[in-house]
């Protein structure tokens, strides 16, 4: 079997992104991408030159046909995109805003890819990656993809690969709470390296600051975790370092959606380049500014050439 650096699963959407500010009730036009926070984070891997390999199910229609054409051109392996004949691909609208996170309004309920289930071949893909990346999003979306979730972990954990965890919470995906907290926190504490948003941290541990939050995940024997903190960059611990690493800045943030995914871009992508955590974390927050300059939700992830030039022509700021 071909290896990969990184393999990854989750829920492709097809985005529907509003060229004119408004309430999504009053907007006409729209312009196609695609997203999903796995996908997001596959696509800027492979524009840095990695090899990632991604799982997931696309209906059979054509938005289904439009992702996975568009997974090929930006040289993610579609292999284990598969397609499921009995539901439709998920998509999403978008709202174009001038400043703050746009309004998006889902149709995923019962998508192809909630109806994902473990089979035996994942194990030998899990083994023949070098890395493996997961968001709580497939934790949310149905008994399948959570089903699927826990025996992907443990066969991660069996095959003793490294396992990066981004909490990406979506309230409104879950039941409760408290259902997201303890589940969320279950799988985090299975991780190598946890990714949370501040505002993420606080609700997933009830504590504020990031020494806090980052020391909660420490304590429950995670390797090393990093918590983004917007414009102001981000603070990481690991079992014997600690520090905040500044962020880059931003001329005009233009779409917010996607910033995390860039960031876990860059931090990943560091990582398997065997760099520094504190030089990873530098990285996820160049490729978190770039992002939120460019409309859609992966459109700024930069390709390696634009990446170094502008880490070389914007300075970042001090922590």
């Amino acid at each position: 079997m071909q290896s990969f650096d990184v393999l990854t699963f989750g829920e492709p959407l097809v985005n529907f992104v509003a060229r004119e500010p408004g309430s999504l009730h009053d907007v006409s036009e729209f312009w196609r991408g695609i997203g999903g926070a796995e996908v997001n984070v596959a696509v800027g891997l492979a524009r840095l030159g990695h090899r990632p390999q991604y799982i997931s199910q696309v209906g059979d229609d054509v938005l289904g046909d439009y992702i996975a054409r568009r997974l090929c051109e930006e040289g993610v392996n579609t292999d284990y995109v598969r397609v499921c004949k009995e539901a439709t691909t998920g998509y999403q609208f978008k709202t174009k805003v001038a400043e703050g996170d746009p309004e998006i309004h889902y149709v995923r309920r019962n998508s192809a890819a909630s109806k994902l289930r473990f089979h035996e071949d994942h194990k030998a893909l899990i083994e023949s990656a070098t890395l493996v990346h997961m968001t709580g999003i497939p934790l949310a979306l149905s008994t399948e993809t959570l089903n699927f979730a826990e025996q992907f972990i443990a066969a991660a954990k069996a095959a003793k690969k490294r396992l990066t965890f981004d909490p990406n919470l979506r309230p409104s995906l879950w039941p409760s709470a408290q259902q997201m907290v303890e589940t969320i926190n279950s799988f985090a504490a299975m991780a190598d390296i946890v990714l949370p948003g501040l505002a993420e941290g606080r609700t997933l541990t009830g504590l504020q600051n990031p020494e806090e939050i980052a020391r909660f995940y420490i304590e429950q024997g995670v390797g090393a975790v990093v918590v983004k903190l917007g414009p102001d960059g981000a603070f990481f611990q690991t079992q014997n370092r600690r520090g905040y690493i500044g962020g880059y800045p931003v001329t005009q943030v233009v779409d917010t959606v996607g910033a995390g995914d860039g960031f876990a871009v860059g931090v990943i992508s560091a990582l398997l380049e065997d760099l520094p955590v504190a030089d990873a974390v530098a990285r996820g927050c160049a490729i978190g500014a770039m992002q939120v300059m460019c409309e859609g939700d992966l459109e700024g992830l930069p390709s390696r050439a634009a990446l170094r030039a502008f880490e070389q022509e914007v300075g970042r700021m001090h922590a």
